[in-house]
């Protein structure tokens, strides 16, 4: 999909994922939101349809399930439960964007690198994040250029707060990791 273009059909990605991207004023490009598996993307609540706020771009082979925006909106109008589900899924959505924002103007960018290590650690298994991040990928999410990313991923594994091992990035500090949040 592309910015400014016209639909009105809902997409559910299945398998795979897709980037929300938007080139900022500087020319550098600003991932407004990153999807997965079971989310939501393209005309949610307006029947009519309306403009792509973003590129959306498949990262990875992408299986969606796709649903005319009228037709959601019935959906969630006849079963309660689904039009919960699409509140809550708004309201995750909405919260990782304030968080977003929050850390974009708060935390200085290997702050921000910091931040989002730390918060895939903890959504991984035993601190460890699998597999490694890409440094561009991780670059992209947090908002500054993929020198920036290595530069701070590096440092830490120097000062022993990271480790590499088979495949995954392990945070071994996760307090001294905390603490880089500046």
């Amino acid at each position: 999909m592309r910015q400014g273009d016209r639909s009105a059909t809902a997409f559910l990605i299945v398998l795979g994922r897709a980037h929300a991207l938007l080139y900022g004023a500087d020319g550098q490009l600003v991932l407004l939101h990153d999807y997965g598996p079971g989310d939501l993307f393209g005309a949610l609540g307006d029947p009519g349809g309306g403009e792509e706020e973003a590129d959306v771009v498949a990262v990875e082979a992408v299986r969606a399930f796709l649903l005319e925006a009228a037709a959601l909106v019935e959906l969630a109008e006849r079963h309660g439960a689904i039009g919960l589900a699409l509140s809550r899924l708004l309201l995750r959505r909405l919260r990782a964007t304030a968080a977003r924002v929050y850390e974009r103007s708060a935390l200085s960018a290997p702050g921000r690198v910091a931040a989002e290590l730390l918060r895939r650690a903890r959504a991984g298994d035993g601190m460890a994040i699998r597999p490694a991040p890409v440094i561009a990928e991780l670059a992209l999410k947090v908002g500054t250029t993929r020198e920036t990313a290595s530069r701070t991923v590096s440092a830490l594994e120097r000062r022993g707060i990271v480790r590499r091992d088979a495949g995954a990035l392990v945070v071994v500090a996760p307090g001294r990791l905390e603490a880089e949040l500046v």
